[in-house]
């Protein structure tokens, strides 16, 4: 391997610890926004809570304004006992006021129900608020580490894209966009080593995908700087420390 193999392998370092700064600062952007999802869905379900303590109240209410209506019957009907003029009409009436009553009963029980269920979900309410006002505390916290590691990891992009770029400029132009290529198909893994397998006859495989390459472009790549990708993959060839080639710092 030549001096154009060469350069892409210390690109291909380049590029690893490019990529590595790049995943830091994607993962602290995106723990803040986790933490706002995580403030949103409470809010959500705040206000679903809210709408729900919101919706018990009018049918508590409904259920008071019926109670009323029926305690002003109830009352009509006590009168009209002390005027029946016959049996049969006194016991109609007190039927009638029984049957109020028994359903005045059931609506006070419906009542109180509905006044527990309004406590449970004003707790619960509350209970959601003061999660709510804690997650906002850590997306605060989270915000300002965030920030702080943004300019750190911004830095070290900034420098490690210049060597990038200094690297790059020692590389022939149709290399290069190979290289650009295939490392945007793997996620900058470009560059595959080949491995020996020892056994009753030596093989060769890709390092990337672990096909079998055959012998004829392992002796290309001890005696030529051309590059050879592998056939199943396509990643860019090079040779490990077992075939004598250190790789080169970055």
């Amino acid at each position: 391997m030549g001096p154009v193999l060469n350069g892409l392998m210390k690109l291909q370092s380049v590029e690893n610890r490019l990529r590595a700064v790049k995943a830091k600062l994607a993962r602290c952007r995106r723990n803040v926004i986790i933490q706002e999802n995580q403030v949103r869905s409470l809010q959500n379900a705040l206000e679903a809570k809210k709408e729900e303590v919101q919706l018990t109240k009018v049918q508590s209410d409904r259920l008071e304004l019926e109670l009323k209506t029926k305690d002003g019957a109830i009352a009509r009907l006590r009168a009209s006992l002390n005027t029946a003029k016959t049996n049969k009409e006194y016991a109609a009436v007190l039927t009638m006021l029984n049957t109020t009553k028994a359903d005045n009963s059931k609506i006070e029980t419906q009542i109180l129900e509905l006044l527990r269920d309004i406590e449970a979900d004003e707790a619960e309410s509350e209970k959601i608020q003061n999660q709510i006002d804690e997650q906002k505390q850590t997306l605060e916290q989270t915000r300002k580490e965030a920030e702080t590691l943004a300019i750190k990891y911004q830095a070290e992009i900034e420098e490690i894209q210049a060597e990038w770029d200094q690297v790059a400029r020692t590389i022939p132009d149709e290399p290069l966009q190979v290289f650009k290529r295939v490392a945007e198909t793997y996620d900058g893994e470009a560059l595959a080593v080949i491995d020996r397998q020892e056994g009753k006859t030596e093989g060769y495989t890709c390092g990337g995908c672990f096909m079998g390459i055959i012998a004829e472009a392992v002796n290309l790549l001890m005696t030529k700087d051309d590059i050879i990708r592998c056939p199943n993959c396509t990643r860019i060839l090079v040779l490990g420390t077992e075939k004598g080639y250190l790789i080169p710092d970055a």
